[in-house]
């Protein structure tokens, strides 16, 4: 069962419907039981880490997700929700994460226009080319992916780099260790290239 956790912030239907379709119907939950329950998890946003990591602590949520991921089944973040993977981030400093990926979250310091909106290169890197949830959507290339941020993950070990994009300074826009992916762009609005990963992650059984 594939389920997209609802923790009250934006864009999770488009995710159901990206995922719809690829073939891999999806359930959208606030409950944390059924969260429990997932073989396959996705927590997708776009929106603030200060106030969705309380709405994750208020609501059970957050343990949820952790339980998930440490039983070993397959977990995707996505913009916000990969943000909220890491124990920390610059834009809500008071704020604690779920503390799932080593690493933190720091916003763009460049001179082009922050945020970073459109399409972008992703080139996957070593440990991203071997990946067996990747491989069928790279297949060793790199691919354009849409990107709406102003903040990205850093420091992370150089394995949990999966793939890297450019804005005036690469960044890590692919990161995951073990049974834990997550995507800096948006699937979801990144059409067949969007689809293909999504798809990916469905059938991947770590």
């Amino acid at each position: 069962m594939i389920v997209v956790v609802d923790y009250g912030v934006n864009n999770l239907a488009s995710v159901v419907r990206a995922l719809a379709a690829g073939g891999h119907p999806a359930a959208l939950t606030t409950d944390p039981d059924e969260v429990r329950r997932a073989d396959h998890l996705v927590m997708p946003g776009v929106g603030n880490f200060g106030q969705a990591s309380r709405t994750l602590a208020a609501t059970g949520l957050g343990d949820a997700v952790r339980d998930v991921a440490a039983r070993g089944q397959a977990v995707l973040g996505i913009c916000l929700g990969l943000q909220l993977f890491f124990a920390a981030s610059a834009e809500a400093p008071d704020a604690r994460g779920l503390g799932i990926l080593d690493g933190t979250v720091v916003r763009f310091d460049v001179a082009r226009p922050v945020p970073h909106v459109g399409w972008a290169r992703v080139e996957p890197t070593a440990a991203g080319r071997r990946h067996p949830a990747l491989q069928p959507v790279f297949r060793g290339e790199p691919r354009f992916f849409y990107h709406v941020h102003s903040y990205h993950p850093a420091g992370l070990p150089p394995d949990d780099v999966l793939a890297t994009g450019d804005y005036d300074a690469v960044f890590p826009t692919l990161v995951g260790r073990d049974n834990v992916l997550g995507a800096q762009f948006h699937p979801e609005k990144s059409q067949r290239a969007g689809i293909e990963l999504l798809d990916a992650f469905a059938r991947w059984r770590p």
